[in-house]
């Protein structure tokens, strides 16, 4: 299982989310987020949660440098998913927090709640929502 995490992360984060030439202005400017959704079994998704948080690792990760977020939340339909929201500055910054020694902590509480993941990566650069879509935001 921590095998093919280490090989599913490696493949997500290689990719850059401005990989056409043309946005290599925006590739500065973009923030980059992960939706991680764990998937386990009897409640296993929430209390990987409750462990992250109680043990002070979801809270050290917020702590380094370049991260922009990172929550956790449950889903509504799925009582057996857990959606985290993870943010970052940069690349580089991503790269930075997997090469920590919280990763490791990470791949051993998965382990131990039997948690099956899945990935999507998202850019959001500073140009951000076009106009023809801001008329549908309630803020």
């Amino acid at each position: 299982m921590k095998r093919i995490f280490t090989i599913l992360l490696a493949a997500v984060t290689v990719m850059s989310c401005g990989n056409n030439p043309q946005n290599s202005a925006i590739q500065k400017t973009e923030s980059i987020t992960m939706n991680l959704y764990y998937t386990g079994t009897d409640g296993n998704a929430r209390k990987f949660v409750e462990e992250m948080e109680s043990s002070g690792t979801a809270d050290a990760i917020r702590a380094e440098e370049g991260n922009l977020r990172y929550d956790y939340f449950f889903s509504a339909a799925d009582p057996e998913t857990v959606l985290l929201i993870d943010s970052w500055t940069s690349q580089e910054a991503i790269d930075a927090h997997h090469a920590t020694p919280m990763m490791h902590t990470i791949a051993d509480l998965r382990e131990k709640y039997d948690l099956h993941m899945s990935a999507e990566r998202y850019c959001r650069a500073e140009e951000d929502v076009p106009a023809t879509d801001q008329s549908f935001i309630r803020k």
